[in-house]
């Protein structure tokens, strides 16, 4: 067996309505630090301040004897200059702790607050992987989606032009709280379930088939992960009260967010930022947009892997081999958009055909995603892909 490192947050909580014991969860974190009470930084999704739950929390933790400062200042794709405005409040409010409850966005933003709230290093200096040089405040995530993962990765996405993104990737951003709560996913609209849950799917496919970094631990995270999502993807987007499932999709999203922490995503993600960075298409929708064709073009070097993630779940036939049960787990990626009422093509989301070249030379940009995918990728090739794909 190869040598390998994994890492993850502190703590994390699987329960649902378990957001509603803030307070009390934040006594350990607490007392580690030194603090009996603290300013608590609260940064999340617009929805999210006008709930009663999230009226409920704050009450607990001012019962407690915490200051709470709310901010909702948060949106998809978050710019540099939100970071930047975000950060001056917390630093301005004295922030002992930030605590976030949100989508994707507003939990990298809030990674990214309790490192710059330190004053010990500046965001431009951070882009890349390994470069956070500084410490940070203490971190509680809670996701409201199950998708991202990012409550239990050490990455914040930035965006840093018009239709650029740049990554900051470092253990330093692991939270030392992860709370999976799925009461906040009860009320997501169907299209925004079904993009996140195939987000995860995407996460635990690229962790299991990594070029770089891929591990034992990973890939039972990863396979665990895509039996929990694929066995409940679509029981949530018909059954959207269905709490189990629910729970089980944000466990599941979360085990393949801890896999592709530790073994990194690829093309599938690489040619997605660019539709996301250009076009604003939700970053799950994005990845469910190309997923089936990049694995078709990963084939000749992902085939056993993708024949293992078949029998994962039990897709096939009995008797067949490797090369069938790669083709038929691909097979089984290309109905997971149709089947939940997403779009299917690029131009279904307003991409002309003219855009793909652009398209192809942006993803080439991300180089940190493409070193990760198992067979190399030209910008031809790229092309050929958002072609396959349209």
């Amino acid at each position: 067996m190869a040598p390998f490192e994994f890492r993850t947050v502190n703590r994390i909580v699987c329960e649902s309505g378990s957001s509603l014991r803030m307070a009390d969860m934040l006594v350990p974190l607490l007392t580690q630090h030194g603090l009996q009470t603290a300013r608590v930084f609260m940064l999340v999704d617009p929805f999210i301040a006008g709930t009663q739950t999230f009226k409920t929390i704050c009450e607990n933790l001012t019962s407690a004897g915490h200051a709470v400062h709310i901010c909702n200042d948060v949106e998809p794709d978050p710019p540099e200059a939100l970071v930047h405005r975000v950060t001056a409040l917390a630093v301005d409010f004295k922030a002992d702790v930030v605590v976030a409850i949100g989508g994707g966005s507003t939990l990298d933003v809030a990674k990214l607050i309790a490192v710059l709230a330190r004053g010990k290093q500046e965001l431009k200096t951070m882009y890349g992987v390994g470069n956070v040089s500084s410490d940070r405040l203490p971190l509680v995530l809670v996701p409201t989606t199950a998708g991202t993962g990012s409550e239990v990765t050490p990455i914040s996405i930035v965006t840093t032009g018009v239709d650029t993104k740049m990554g900051v990737v470092s253990p330093v951003l692991y939270g030392d709280l992860a709370i999976l709560d799925a009461d906040w996913t009860l009320s997501l609209p169907q299209h925004v379930t079904a993009a996140t849950g195939i987000d995860a799917m995407v996460h635990a496919i690229e962790a299991y088939t990594s070029k770089r970094l891929k591990n034992a631990y990973a890939d039972f995270l990863a396979c665990e992960a895509l039996r929990l999502l694929a066995a409940n993807l679509h029981t949530v987007c018909k059954e959207p009260a269905n709490r189990e499932a629910r729970q089980a999709m944000m466990l599941g999203s979360c085990m393949a967010g801890q896999a592709f922490a530790n073994a990194p995503v690829g093309a599938v993600h690489a040619l997605a930022y660019p539709i996301g960075g250009i076009f604003h298409v939700p970053h799950g929708l994005s990845n469910s947009l190309v997923l089936p064709h990049v694995l078709r073009f990963n084939l000749p070097a992902a085939e056993q892997q993708y024949a293992e993630l078949a029998q994962v779940l039990k897709l096939g036939h009995h008797g067949d081999n490797a090369s069938q049960l790669a083709q038929a787990f691909i097979d089984y990626t290309a109905t997971l958009s149709p089947s939940t009422g997403l779009p299917v093509g690029l131009r279904e989301v307003g991409i002309g055909e003219k855009d793909l070249p652009v398209m192809a030379s942006a993803a080439m940009l991300q180089t940190r995603l493409l070193s990760n995918n198992p067979r190399d990728v030209s910008e031809a090739e790229a092309l050929a892909i958002y072609q396959a794909a349209y």
